[in-house]
């Protein structure tokens, strides 16, 4: 793990990466079973369930990138779990995120 030292691995981050590793495998299984048919929605292009599933994952980085230097990234909860797991304002930003892809994967 020595190799990775330089990265601030902390349970967000860990969540974070393998939700998205989660997400990929789950849309290529989906793409076996049930092909994918191009859809047009509200940006008026052909877009896939991969196409919409990169604009919510770029959105979403959007998102967080603005929440940053809005509201910061303070702790406003401390959890009971161990020697205590803090609770930051961007699982805000990430809630926000996660309706926004809904938003995308509905409407795009």
């Amino acid at each position: 793990m020595e190799g990775l030292a330089w990265m601030a691995w902390t349970p967000a981050t860990l969540i974070f990466y393998g939700l998205i590793a989660l997400a990929l495998g789950t849309l290529t299984v989906m793409a076996i079973r049930h092909p994918e048919v191009e859809r047009v929605g509200i940006l008026r292009i052909p877009t896939t369930r991969g196409d919409r599933f990169f604009i919510a994952l770029l959105g979403s980085a959007f998102i967080h990138l603005i929440f940053l230097p809005l509201f910061g990234a303070d702790t406003i909860a401390t959890l009971p779990v161990g020697e205590g797991l803090e609770v930051s304002r961007l699982w805000l930003a990430s809630g926000i995120s996660l309706l926004y892809a809904a938003a995308v994967f509905r409407w795009v």
